[in-house]
């Protein structure tokens, strides 16, 4: 037999409660009654701290993901990684008591701030403005899942001591008689310091594509609330199923980019700096698990899904969506054909053509427009490619810690290009 579910259930009606974001409280849909966080969790305490016992003593086998419902008594089954969801048979949503236990209990939580029309209204702004996007891809497409989900989060602190390598260059041109002489001094930037970071999030869940949850960072951590399952009713809950050991190399790697940027920015005076090499010690400590609140919007078109995420605090919204290829090529003919043709009256082609050195003009014709063609096509469907994983972390570094340890830069060598520029006749 599984394990005794908890349901929030209205005081005044025995309906089911939901968390209300933008009024702070729990809400009942059916007598319109709201009650606030703090009563709720006194109200419900005993249930959840009587479901909590049974799972205690329960064999392993009982906890491999089942449970009843609460409500109707139906037997139930998850992968044993999911707090909250909805029963299929009565349709109210359970609080598995066992599953947000012990390790896996969160620290912390962000509660909902908006709800499921704001994700809906969030796709459809995310379509505007996409040149490549098919016509029927917005029009004929429907939405197929909306659902708000609480996703772990491992909250990672630092203290980095890093030190890092550039290669800088500085260079100047000047003639001399036919000939353009370029010369590039080179210089070795040595710099080291130290700098801390503040709650770098890491999604725990595998469930997650990491793209789009690095995507909608980043959160107001003023709204950072000691854990309470009162936050949870009217939405979908993951536990972690990824630990903090798995999940701290990827912190590791945004923390590392991000000491090589702050160091990098103190190499000042040079046209170009190049970081060559760099060793970065992280130093954790404060290692916290937090529930973030996401909405995940899906849809499926031509066979293919479209997976959409949605901050739930801040709205922002990302996804990647479909490219029209004729809509492509067809804007990159016309890009290249305008070019092309300016190119041609501007430079006089047909004197190009009748000049000593012909292909050297075509060339520059030719060449011109298709670099700037390929340009404006990967700016068009870099619009449509928005879920990326993160490779720094920013937004989490208090720039009032940065402290420089030391600095040195040194002139290598120099070299040298020659460009010969025949005259014309």
């Amino acid at each position: 037999m599984g394990l005794e579910s908890v349901n929030y259930q209205c005081p005044a009606c025995g309906g089911p409660l939901r968390y209300d974001g933008g009024k702070g409280k729990l809400v009942c849909d059916h007598c319109d009654s709201e009650f606030e966080v703090a009563q709720i969790e006194a109200m419900f305490a005993n249930a959840e701290a009587k479901a909590e016992e049974r799972a205690a003593g329960a064999s392993a086998q009982t906890l491999d993901g089942g449970y009843v419902c609460a409500s109707c008594g139906a037997q139930l089954m998850t992968d044993g990684t999911v707090a909250v969801s909805r029963c299929p048979y009565c349709g109210n949503q359970t609080m598995q008591a066992a599953t947000f236990t012990g390790d896996f209990k969160p620290d912390l939580v962000i509660p909902f701030k908006l709800d499921h029309k704001a994700a809906v209204a969030a796709l459809d702004e995310h379509y505007k403005g996409k040149i490549l996007l098919p016509r029927e891809f917005k029009t004929g497409n429907h939405i197929d899942e909306v659902q708000g989900v609480y996703v772990p989060f491992w909250l990672y602190d630092s203290n980095a001591n890093g030190s890092a390598t550039f290669e800088a260059t500085n260079t100047r041109s000047y003639m001399r008689g036919d000939d353009e002489i370029i010369e590039t001094d080179h210089y070795t930037c040595e710099r080291s310091g130290s700098m801390a970071f503040t709650l770098i999030p890491v999604d725990g869940s595998t469930r997650m594509p990491d793209g789009h949850m690095d995507s909608i960072e980043p959160y107001d951590y003023q709204s950072l609330v000691t854990y309470s399952s009162a936050y949870l009713p009217g939405f979908l809950a993951n536990r972690w199923d990824e630990d903090v050991d798995a999940c701290r190399c990827r912190a590791e790697h945004r923390v590392t980019k991000s000491v090589e940027n702050a160091l990098g920015e103190t190499v000042t005076g040079y046209a170009t700096v190049d970081c060559t090499s760099s060793n970065v010690d992280c130093g954790w400590h404060d290692e916290r698990c937090a529930l973030f609140p996401v909405w995940m919007l899906s849809t499926n078109w031509e066979g293919q899904n479209f997976l959409f995420a949605m901050n739930g605090q801040t709205g922002r919204l990302v996804g990647d969506l479909p490219i029209s290829k004729p809509k492509l090529i067809a804007i990159c003919a016309v890009v290249f054909t305008v070019l092309f043709g300016g190119l041609w009256v501007g430079m006089d082609g047909a004197s190009v053509m009748e000049s000593d050195n012909p292909l050297w003009g075509l060339a520059m014709i030719v060449l011109i427009p298709v670099i700037i063609t390929a340009i404006v096509g990967a700016v068009l469907v870099g619009q449509m490619k928005s879920a990326i994983e993160a490779g720094q972390a920013d937004n989490y570094l208090d720039r009032s810690t940065f402290q420089l340890a030391s600095q040195s830069d040194t002139y290598t060598h120099t070299t040298t290009q020659v460009i010969h520029h025949e005259k014309k006749k």
